[in-house]
């Protein structure tokens, strides 16, 4: 290792001049993924299915001195994700970085929940992740100076739960499963493929576990005694990972799943 590499370790983490794409940009983590790209220099392109919150997410970037191209579309087709990495080139040349936050839960026990329902989510977490990653891998590839994908799994890819959760464990499941092997298929020519999985932090809808009453206390409590860390996660928990998994810090990991939970997969 060069020697000027230990008077500036932080170069590592430099991702100025970068273009990233992030779906679900108007969600609690895919907001947080776009500050963060955009207070570290990147271009951007994001994508929400929800318009208002979108535009709210693509002002906040560039208050931040982000370039910003904002798609009102979901990378629910081929031809959908294809657009988003195509306004990527357009806009700012190519595709370094793809953040995939987009995605959703529906709680349900099995013998409650309708075959159409369960599918839904391994499309919204699966085959849109899966879609995504091969939009921007083909470009990445094409490009020859490989290329970050970071995928949103969840300590539920590894852990069950009680409480109507077959279609998210499976769907996460297979996350960590499709990180592992693009991880080893893509990496051989530079784009690593990685894997963020959280367990519960602050968000819309799970801003009741926080609040002070009984309900919240009890359950909160019961799922606590399982997080040596003690609390409950924030968003900006996942900042750090993320960063990592988007530079050059991370060149020699692929295929991994990064656990973001406090301690609660490990014990």
């Amino acid at each position: 290792m060069a020697d000027d590499f230990y008077a500036n370790p932080l170069s590592l983490f430099d991702i100025k001049g970068k273009t990233a794409i992030v779906t679900g940009a108007s969600g609690a983590f895919g907001l947080l993924a776009a500050k963060v790209l955009a207070g570290a220099g990147c271009n951007l392109v994001l994508t929400a299915g929800k318009k208002s919150e979108l535009d709210a997410a693509a002002k906040a970037c560039a208050d931040l001195g982000a370039k910003v191209e904002a798609l009102n579309i979901r990378p629910n087709t081929e031809a959908a994700c294809a657009e988003i990495v195509e306004a990527g080139v357009k806009a700012f040349g190519g595709v370094d970085i793809l953040v995939v936050a987009s995605g959703k839960n529906d709680v349900s026990k099995i013998v409650d929940m309708a075959p159409e329902r369960f599918l839904d989510v391994m499309d919204a977490n699966v085959t849109q992740s899966w879609l995504m990653a091969r939009a921007c891998s083909k470009q990445m590839l094409a490009q020859g100076r490989g290329g970050k994908i970071v995928l949103m799994s969840s300590a539920r890819g590894l852990l069950g739960h009680p409480a109507g959760y077959t279609a998210y464990c499976a769907s996460k499941s297979a996350v960590d499963g499709m990180t592992k092997a693009l991880g080893c298929e893509l990496g051989p020519s530079g784009i690593t493929v990685n894997a963020i999985a959280p367990t519960v932090f602050r968000s819309p809808l799970t801003q009741w576990m926080f609040e002070d009453n009984d309900n919240a206390k009890a359950v909160r409590g019961g799922f606590l005694t399982r997080v040596p860390k003690g609390r409950l996660g924030e968003a900006s928990d996942l900042a750090g990972p993320l960063l990592f998994l988007a530079s050059a810090a991370s060149d020699f990991y692929t295929g991994h799943i990064l656990y973001a939970d406090g301690g609660y997969t490990a014990g």
